[in-house]
């Protein structure tokens, strides 16, 4: 990769990670219950004197050292997701550029729609080959160890766990988690087939090795 594959792999990112947080936000919107990983802050936010906010940032940083300790990279991709994916959603969120959801009916079909987008936001700046955010690092580490599991299939087993530990420290679930924990992984493992996409194959460019790219140009 040069210099200008990694710039406009940037874009990439943006773009993937613009498309993603609107996701989120539809899954959040349609109003059925948290997702796995917010069910697990809000337990824990219960269980311990840390609110919401320090909990998820706890847990962002602990999945990053484990990422750290599966020897997944650190590179541009995550950087770019960690300042960009929350203030995105957040984005989204104030904007709200959606109709109140009606019925229960409504809701799934949104969260099936926002899990589309999160799957090709995924796609978009997975594929840009500078590493990913902490859990989709995560993701991608155990697939490597999964190697016989498609990779959907490993989402599941990690949103499962993910929700089984928020759900023990009294985290809320509702019929929106387990559409999310379970659709998740169905619609990406469509959608990375229908494109043609293995996150497992993709060969990711540390911080280091793309700075000196760009560093020699």
């Amino acid at each position: 990769m040069n210099r200008k594959g990694i710039i406009t792999g940037w874009l990439k990112i943006v773009i993937g990670l613009l498309v993603f947080s609107l996701g989120v936000h539809l899954t959040i919107r349609a109003n059925l219950g948290l997702a796995p990983w917010d069910c697990l802050c809000m337990g824990i936010s219960f269980k311990t004197p840390l609110n919401y906010g320090i909990s998820m940032t706890i847990i962002s940083v602990t999945v990053l050292f484990i990422d750290i300790l599966m020897k997944e990279k650190i590179g541009f991709g995550t950087i770019i997701d960690a300042l960009l994916t929350g203030n995105a959603v957040q984005f989204f969120s104030d904007i709200d550029p959606f109709p109140e959801t009606e019925s229960i009916f409504c809701g799934i079909l949104i969260i099936t729609g926002g899990l589309v987008l999160m799957a090709v936001g995924q796609y978009l700046y997975m594929s840009s080959a500078q590493c990913c955010g902490p859990r989709d690092a995560l993701l991608v580490g155990l697939g490597k160890r999964l190697k016989r599991l498609p990779i959907g299939a490993v989402q599941i087993i990690l949103w499962g766990l993910v929700l089984l530990t928020g759900w023990l420290l009294g985290g809320p679930v509702g019929i929106g988690t387990i559409v999310s924990t379970f659709g998740s992984g169905i619609v990406m493992q469509i959608v990375f087939t229908y494109i043609g996409f293995e996150p497992r194959l993709v060969e990711h460019q540390s911080v280091i090795d793309a700075s000196k790219i760009l560093y020699k140009g």
